[in-house]
């Protein structure tokens, strides 16, 4: 393989890299941790003492389990209201309602 050949590999392989880089960077700034919205069993991580993470939820929006959403969208979802009728709104920080008995 030419010099060149060599040196456009190269510089194509970095150039794919760094585009992989700054693609994730920009996913991963698009979400943040929101607690107390998501259902049973379908928490992304921290659902308190007891459990592991992914998945282990016990209670519907349990609130110190959390769920990636879009940036911005953690506190406006609509949520069900609570079995007292009170309102539920999402939080980025853990919540104590909602939490297994």
């Amino acid at each position: 393989m030419s010099t060149t050949k060599k040196t456009l590999a190269v510089a194509s392989a970095v150039a794919a890299a760094l585009t992989a880089a700054a693609t994730t960077q920009a996913t991963a700034q698009a979400k943040e941790k929101c607690y107390g919205v998501s259902p049973a069993g379908q928490n992304d991580c921290a659902a308190g003492p007891g459990t592991t993470c992914a998945g282990t939820s016990t209670v519907d929006y349990q609130g110190n389990a959390w769920t990636l959403v879009d940036s911005g969208t953690c506190t406006e979802m609509d949520l069900p209201a609570a079995a007292d009728g009170s309102a539920r709104a999402g939080s980025l920080e853990p919540l104590e309602r909602d939490l297994p008995a």
